[in-house]
């Protein structure tokens, strides 16, 4: 059964479908399978894995509102093991349409359900907001990735973040976890990114992943070919940064791919 991670923070830009995308595609490229949930109605992770939103008919929308099974939408992107649950524009509607469903907040969980036994990560691409749609997320994964911004008022908004996490595993999902704060968007120039590190990490403590997360152009660029940096540029510092961060959380879940028989025989 695979292990199902959100990527959340309320704060916009802090690098969630960067992180959803690349590290997915480093866990890939591991040879561990993978799934992306896209559920931000903004389908960055969507078109970021090379898809045109505009051509996704059916999306997590029609599987949350509508019960269609995921497995019937699901796209492989052009990494082997990397496929992804798209999301479309119908997604903003999607929160409200759920208001009067009963069990509302356990909706994702029971999508996630029907799949994830097929992977060895799930990896979902929350909305910037606590919304619904978020609440689902965090209702039906194991664990939590937060993104931290390496910028002035990184640490604004994160006590609410918490508090809503603390709420859902007191009332919703007792099992959930923190798998850890993962600071993004780090300039080795400036004095105020060593700042916020060090406030992080004093703050949080060995909940702060070791791998930083560096500005780095190709990261940026990757998006707009539908692209993961390590398809775009596997030798840039997002690239390998977003590599080494997948060991670490293999590391922490100790996993390993077993070799395969011949490999060994040889």
């Amino acid at each position: 059964m695979g292990k199902t991670i959100a990527i959340a923070n309320q704060k916009g830009g802090v690098g969630k479908t960067t992180t959803a995308i690349n590290l997915a595609a480093s866990l890939a490229v591991l040879e561990f399978k993978i799934l992306i949930v896209d559920a931000d109605p903004q389908a960055n992770s969507t078109s970021g894995l090379g898809f045109d939103v505009r051509n996704i008919k059916t999306s997590i929308y029609e599987c949350l509102v509508d019960e269609v099974k995921p497995e019937d939408i699901i796209l492989n992107s052009e990494i082997d093991g990397l496929d992804i649950l798209p999301a479309s524009i119908d997604l903003v509607g999607a929160e409200i349409e759920m208001l009067n469903l009963p069990d509302r907040e356990y909706k994702l969980k029971r999508v996630l359900e029907m799949v994830k036994h097929n992977y060895d990560f799930v990896l979902v691409d929350c909305s910037p907001s606590l919304g619904l749609l978020t609440v689902n997320a965090l209702t039906g994964a194991d664990s939590v990735i937060i993104p931290v911004q390496c910028e002035y008022f990184a640490l604004e908004g994160l006590g609410k973040l918490l508090n809503t996490i603390k709420i859902i595993q007191n009332r919703l999902n007792p099992d959930l976890e923190v798998e850890g704060f993962l600071l993004t968007m780090y300039d080795t120039r400036l004095r105020l990114s060593n700042q916020v590190v060090d406030e992080v990490r004093k703050h949080f403590q060995e909940m702060v992943f070791e791998t930083i997360i560096q500005r780095n152009i190709k990261l940026s660029e990757a998006p707009s070919f539908g692209k993961p940096a390590l398809l775009y540029d596997a030798n840039s510092r997002g690239a390998v940064n977003y590599l080494n961060l997948a060991r670490e959380i293999l590391q922490k879940n100790e996993k390993t791919k077993i070799p395969e028989a011949e490999k060994i025989i040889q």
